[in-house]
């Protein structure tokens, strides 16, 4: 396997995948949990790429301790979207159809990933209840610098999810909105990486097309007894995990 840094050679898989046709491309995300430390830096690093207000993490990180003193062990599972094949989210949306608030995207650099437009999302809140790993979250619209003199700018500039401009400055989207994990899929259009695998300090996340048995993430999964969570759901989530114990036991959520 190449010495150079695990980054380096996702970011060269990636743009090779960009080359490939969307319909034989399958972006997948896998995590090793024997490898992630609990330092919430992908965490914060979403945070800060996506602008989230208080509250919201696109991809929380959930501490898990097992046994019994003296024989105790703790191990951290990062949680975002799932990007479901079988999304029971996109199915309990009310505005279905062409144009619709939520769908399993089929063309493009985002092809296999699973968008809101936040522009004819109702905030009825269905699809939050929907899935099964608490991955979406309604925008209330509260700002971090709220009860201070001013807002900050950082809080009311525009966000760019999904490739368009979306302003927190006042009410209409995304406030009032479902919002969750997309993959950085404005950063995928651009060629990069999603922000959460290039802050890991432990190298514990792996991106790229599984399709692509060059590229490190099939070569991760192949070689190692990967995981999904709450398979039971049929769900057919993209984010595969690696670790030392079962996830139904850490994940009873």
């Amino acid at each position: 396997m190449s010495q150079e840094d695990i980054l380096v050679v996702m970011q060269k898989d990636l743009e090779r995948a960009l080359t490939r046709p969307d319909k034989d491309r399958r972006w997948a995300m896998l995590i090793d949990l024997r490898k992630c430390v609990g330092c919430h830096a992908c965490t914060v690093g979403c945070v800060s790429e996506n602008k989230l207000p208080p509250k919201m993490y696109y991809r929380p990180v959930h501490e898990y301790e097992q046994g019994t003193y003296p024989s105790v062990s703790r191990t951290f599972l990062p949680r975002p979207c799932m990007q479901c094949d079988n999304p029971p989210c996109v199915e309990a949306c009310p505005v279905k159809g062409p144009g619709g608030a939520t769908w399993k995207e089929t063309d493009g650099p985002a092809a296999g990933i699973v968008p809101i437009d936040y522009a004819q999302c109702i905030g009825c809140g269905q699809c939050v209840e929907a899935c099964p790993y608490n991955a979406r979250t309604m925008d209330e619209g509260t700002f971090h610098s709220a009860g201070t003199p001013a807002l900050q700018r950082y809080e009311i500039m525009p966000s760019y999810e999904y490739g368009k401009k979306w302003s927190r400055s006042g009410k209409g989207q995304p406030v009032g909105n479902a919002r969750k994990c997309h993959f950085c899929v404005h950063r995928l259009v651009a060629g990069q990486l999603p922000v959460c695998i290039s802050t890991c300090i432990g190298r514990a996340g792996y991106f790229g097309d599984e399709n692509d048995t060059q590229s490190l993430i099939a070569q991760v999964k192949k070689a190692n007894a990967v995981q999904v969570l709450k398979p039971q759901e049929g769900t057919a989530p993209r984010v595969y995990y690696v670790a030392n114990e079962k996830l139904e036991v850490l994940y009873d959520e």
